[in-house]
């Protein structure tokens, strides 16, 4: 056990996920390839705290973006004196850039884990059956081994890049031109990963996308606030900006009547008498 330790530190993980993989299928009863996607929606869901760190720092960061780039264009000929300014920026306000990776980071340990258990699926197969939708023949071949392998590459390839439009909006358009082109140019070495591994990282891409569509929805942008709620009072909105003009200016008050002239009283002259 020790040795086994030793040997490979991911060994302690590898174990868990088999054990979870063991449950979801002989108590659940769920097939073998369902198990992978009911592992994946366990681990995304133990990685909500993360995910919310995430979101609220790239809210952060996509609020600052104007600063940001204040200091990189003034500070455009030193990439010393630049970063240092950062780092500083972000101390100040309390921005941390490495919280919106933290959820990549943690799963990858979970990737590595589970191209291992699947490894011994290949050379040691489970009873039961390996196949999925009886379309892919079994998750512990190769994807490029059967034509249905080839289809799961290209909808993990575009589930890929749809998460990453939607989390990567703070991104500059280089990085993001990067991150679009990555799923592509790593699918030759995809495609020989086992089918449940390309299964597993569908289904957590998926559940990236469908996250980035309800926080877009449901979360408000950070400094943005809500918008009022109307109730039986709250006057209807204008159609337009001419007659909202009209209707938002005061009546016109009417004119006063013109006042009558002091009527002249004439008075007697002194010196006449009668």
């Amino acid at each position: 056990m020790i040795a086994a330790l030793l040997l490979s530190p991911l060994t302690p993980l590898e174990h868990l996920l088999r054990h979870v993989l063991n449950w979801l299928h002989y108590k659940a009863g769920l097939p073998w390839a369902w198990s992978i996607v009911g592992l994946t929606v366990i681990v995304r869901v133990a990685l909500v705290p993360l995910t919310v760190r995430q979101i609220h720092s790239m809210q952060n960061l996509q609020a600052h973006a104007p600063q940001m780039k204040e200091i990189q264009k003034k500070y455009k000929g030193d990439r010393q004196k630049q970063n240092e300014e950062l780092m500083r920026f972000y101390r100040e306000n309390q921005i941390n850039p490495a919280a919106s990776c933290l959820p990549l980071v943690a799963q990858f340990p979970v990737f590595i884990g589970l191209y291992y258990t699947l490894r011994a699926f290949a050379r040691h197969p489970p009873p039961g059956d390996l196949s999925w939708l009886h379309v892919v023949p079994s998750i512990a071949a190769h994807a490029n081994s059967h034509w249905s392998g080839y289809l799961l590459l290209a909808i993990y390839a575009i589930s890929q890049m749809a998460s990453t439009l939607l989390m990567g909006t703070t991104m500059d358009k280089t990085q993001r031109t990067l991150l679009l082109i990555m799923p592509l140019a790593f699918l030759a070495v995809v495609a020989h990963f086992p089918a449940g591994l390309v299964l597993y990282w569908m289904t957590t891409n998926l559940w990236t996308v469908g996250q980035g569509l309800i926080t877009r929805r449901l979360v408000p942008k950070k400094g943005e606030a809500p918008a009022p709620k109307r109730s039986s009072r709250t006057p209807p909105k204008d159609s337009g900006n001419d007659d909202g003009a009209a209707k938002s200016a005061p009546p016109p008050q009417p004119s006063a009547a013109p006042k009558a002239p002091p009527k002249r009283v004439k008075r007697k002259k002194k010196g006449s008498r009668r």
